[in-house]
Parts: C-alpha cells; structure tokens; sequence
C-alpha cells in the first residue's frame, strides 16, 4: 500500500474532525449569545441635578467601595471565582470571551436562571457557596454544635465562615476572613463622611465603618434607620442570606448606592402609619400578630445610582426592605425603598410584553404601571409584618431561624401575598382608589411569568409558584388550555388570598419547619400550565442588565 493512500483516510478523518469540532464551537457560541441575550442591556440615569458638588464627591467614594464589595461577594459565591474571573478575562478565544460576559452577570460560573447548571469548568456549585468547607454536609454541622453547644452562636452567626482546622470545624468573623478589602471600604467610607455635610449621613458611614472592624453592624443599621433628610440613600454590609442554600444563616455583602427621589417619597410617607393597622387585620390569630416591631419604617422612593454583590447578580432587584437584624426591628422597623427608575425599566422592558402574551384578551388593558408599582411598594412593606421573634416551648427564638433554607422561599411568598393583600386593605382605607384593586390582582399574575423566569429554586420564582399553583388550585386563578392564557377570578380571588396569606403566616408563627417543607414541595412545582406559559416567552428577555451612568461618566 502506498503512502498516498495510507494519508488520504487520515486527512479525511482529520477534516471531519475538524468539522465536527468547528460545529460544536459554533453551537456553543450560539447557546452563549442566547444566554446573554436574556438580559436586555438598560441605561439606568439618574438626577445627578438633585446632589451638590461636595454630595457627587461622596457619591463618588461610596461607588469605588461597592465595587470592591462587588469581589467579595464574587468570592463568598464561590471559592474559584477569582482565580476563574482573571482566567476569562486573559481569554482570547471568541466562546471563552462570551462566557467572561455571562460570568459578570452571574457572578460566577452558574446560571441562576437554570438552577445554577454549569457554564464553565467541572465542580457543581456548593449549597452552601463559599461558606462552609465545601465537603461538609449538614449533618457534620449540626453535630458539632450538638457536641460544641459553646459554639451554636459563633457557627449561626450570618457574619462568620465556617473552615477546618485540623480535624475541627471553626468560625471565623468577616472581620478577620475579608480584612484585606474591607479596610479599603473603611479608608473609602472616612473619606465619604469628610464631604458629608448631612450629620445622620456622617453618623452612618463612620458607625458602618467601625462596623466592619468590629462584625458588630448593630449600631450602624440604627444609625441608618435614623438618616434624615438626606439626598443619598446608600447601605453597604453583609444582609441577605439566599446564598446559603444549606441553611440560609450567612449573609452575603451587597450595596444600594442611590439618591433620593423628593417627590415621589414625599407621597408615600403616610403608609407608615398604616402598619400597625395592617398587623392587626393579618388573617391569624391575634397571639401570633406582632406589634413589638418599631412603627417608624420610612418609606422612600429613590433613583439607583449603583448597585454591588448580592443584589447585582443574575436578577436585578425592584426595592429593598432592611435592615434585616430583628432587634433594630423590634427598636424602629425597618426602611422600605423603592428603586423608580429599575421599576420603569423592568415594566417597560419585561411586564409588558409577557402580559400581553399569557393573560386573556378582556384582562391585559387591567395591567398598569401603578399595579407593578404598588405591589413592590406593599411587598416591602409586608416583609416588616408578622411574625418575626417568636417562643416556642418557652425558648425565644427567630422564624428565619426555625424555617433554617425554607425561609427565603417562605418569606418572599408571603410578602407578595400581603403585598396584594394589603393594597385591598388599603384600598378599602380611601387610600388608593377601588379602580386598582383589578388592576392589582391582574398585574401581580402577569408578574408571576416574570418572576418565575428567574428560576423555581429561586427564593421570588418558588414564591411565586406558590401562589400561582395554590390560586389555581382555589379557583382564584383560571388557566385556558386551548389559548394558553390566564385570568383571575375576581369572585374567588379575595378568599384564595386570604387563605394562602393564613397558610404562610401560621407557618411562620408557629415556626413549623415540616410545614414549610411540605408546602414548598406541593406549590413550588412547574406544574403543566406554568410550563406551557414558560415556553411561549423563551424569546422575550428574562431581566435587564443594567448599564450605569455612574459607571460610562468614569
């Protein structure tokens, strides 16, 4: 056999190899693009009219310390995040630079939107993120506070990480674990207070920078709760504990950099007085109404300037409701804020589009601004009602506590369950007129498609599930399987609510951790409707992906 045709079969072969592999690349490059393109790129501006030259140099100092809250974050996600980001960043090659692009909004190499399935490298993401040891279980965990009780309060804590020594399990406070960046916040957040003429504004960014020298944020989340008329509206610290999918007891770094919105505050600053009213018309029994929260709980509408960390990655977020700690609850309440300007994005970008494609024909004019709005506006609200310090068996305990991973699922549903709720009541107050309540309960459904986009294994998407399968279930929700379109009930939707509402409060209330467990495994499902609503919005975009003025003015 001569040498030609010996090298003839192994060129053919090479060719089609060379084919099949050109092929997959373009495959993966096309399912990238796909990937990204579920975030619409969306200017966020705001009125850098309303600061004075010395507030847009306080602006400025608090935007170069969220961005470093930015890396640590990254690194509470995931022990190889850094060493991951500076390897996509080096990349030439077109797929690896597209996936640098889908890091940077998921922080991180899993996709949030698809229960954080791998995008890039080998190891499935640890429930309990960077955390713990990733090779530790639950059951370890507990067993050592159950030989070390001394321990239970250090290892609960949500601002320590748990790591091994030797043959032992130790925490160490956030203080000494991120020393390194954070006292880059803390040089930043001195130089912030020297151009703060507002004294409440000072207070806080001084208190919040002892804070992280001391992993006391205490007198800090006071302090912030005492800020007054100030134009910026900024909080920095670790607070929401969604990342810890093992026991939601550690909390994540995030910032809202923002200014104030003077107007549109000034509207809401009533609702306030309105909370303990709410307590009391809570579907439970009044043993289980909470009234020792503080009853200040400002309300504020505000333009977002920047957001870093927990709130920044994957889904964007509407409004904030802290601080968090239950004693600054139980003491002032807590502070809802608006975001105006993410709000109108997401409407126009997102709320719109699906309603128009999953609700019946005679229901989609229902769908307004005011609704979305609103909602958020009654969701933070609600997260600050109801059960919060309970005692059970004569032990004083937290309901986060109790409901251990379930809570986040359990706590961000029955906020939005208030939240519609509670805009009825409020409605039958004359606060709002009687023409939003349909246009509550239809924009809160078209919102639903929105939300459960982010993921069912997501704390708002399993919420939603929730509410969506158990309305159904009652008849407040009707789903059409020829059109493949919703609408609500509104002889039924009242009484489903109020259920439901009952439902999750009692569960709280109770600290009913089995309770939790099971209604989460019955509700947050993609049941056959939700799935078929799912499938006619895989073209529309999931989020947005904000593009920061503060950022493009560098």
């Amino acid at each position: 056999m001569s040498r030609l045709t010996i090298v003839i079969p192994i060129l053919l072969l090479m060719s089609i190899a060379c084919q099949k592999n050109t092929t997959q690349s373009n495959k993966e490059v096309k399912e990238m693009k796909q990937r990204i393109a579920q975030f619409a790129p969306t200017e966020l501006k705001y009125d850098a009219s309303l600061l004075n030259a010395r507030q847009n140099q306080v602006l400025q100092k608090l935007y170069l310390a969220a961005k470093i809250i930015d890396d640590i974050y990254l690194d509470q996600v995931y022990a190889k995040n850094l060493q991951i980001r500076q390897t996509l960043q080096q990349a030439t090659d077109p797929l690896e630079k597209l996936k640098y692009d889908y890091f940077k909004i998921m922080f991180g190499p899993f996709d949030r939107l698809e229960h954080d399935k791998l995008f890039y490298g080998t190891e499935a993401k640890p429930k309990g993120a960077n955390f713990y040891p990733q090779d530790m279980s639950k059951e370890e965990f507990n067993t050592w506070i159950k030989n070390h009780p001394e321990d239970e309060k250090a290892f609960t804590s949500e601002f320590t990480v748990i790591r091994r020594k030797g043959d032992a399990l130790v925490a160490i406070p956030y203080t000494e674990y991120y020393a390194k960046p954070l006292s880059k916040i803390i040089h930043l957040l001195h130089e912030a207070a020297e151009f703060a003429d507002n004294p409440s504004l000072k207070k806080y960014l001084l208190s919040r920078a002892k804070a992280f020298e001391t992993n006391d944020y205490f007198e800090s989340d006071m302090n912030w709760m005492d800020l007054k008329d100030h134009a910026i509206e900024v909080i920095i610290g670790p607070y929401e504990v969604y990342e810890d999918e093992i026991f939601n007891y550690k909390a994540s770094f995030e910032c809202f950099l923002t200014i104030k919105d003077p107007e549109e505050s000034a509207k809401l600053e009533t609702i306030g007085q309105y909370l303990n009213k709410m307590e009391a018309h809570l579907p439970i029994p009044d043993a289980y109404k909470n009234f020792n929260r503080g009853s200040e709980s400002p309300i504020m509408v505000v333009q977002e300037v920047f957001s870093a960390g927990d709130t920044k990655a994957g889904v964007q977020t509407l409004a904030f409701n802290l601080p968090n700690d239950e004693r600054v609850r139980e003491a002032k309440g807590s502070k809802k804020v608006m975001l105006k300007n993410m709000h109108e994005a997401k409407f126009d970008q997102l709320l719109k589009p699906i309603s128009e494609r999953v609700l019946d024909s005679d229901q989609k004019q229902l769908v307004s601004f005011n609704g979305f709005f609103n909602h958020t506006l009654m969701h933070e609200v609600s997260h600050g009602l109801g059960p919060g310090i309970i005692t059970l068996n004569g032990r004083k305990t937290e309901v986060k506590k109790e409901l251990k991973e379930t809570y986040s699922k359990i706590e961000e549903c029955k906020a939005d369950v208030l939240g519609m709720y509670n805009n009825v009541y409020m409605i039958g107050q004359g606060f709002y007129p009687e023409s939003l309540k349909k246009e509550t309960w239809v924009t809160f459904l078209a919102g639903i498609f929105r939300s459960i986009r982010f993921g069912i294994n997501e704390a708002h998407g399993a919420g939603n599930a929730i509410i969506f399968n158990f309305l159904l279930e009652k008849g407040g929700y009707e789903y059409n399987p020829e059109t493949q379109t919703v609408r609500v009930n509104f002889d039924k939707i009242e009484q489903a609510i109020t259920e439901l509402a009952h439902t999750l409060l009692v569960i709280q209330a109770e600290g009913n951790y089995q309770g939790a467990q099971d209604l989460i495994a019955k509700y947050a499902v993609e049941s056959a409707p939700i799935a078929a609503m799912r499938a006619k919005l895989t073209d529309l975009p999931v989020d947005i992906f904000p593009v920061f003025q503060i950022e493009e003015n560098q």
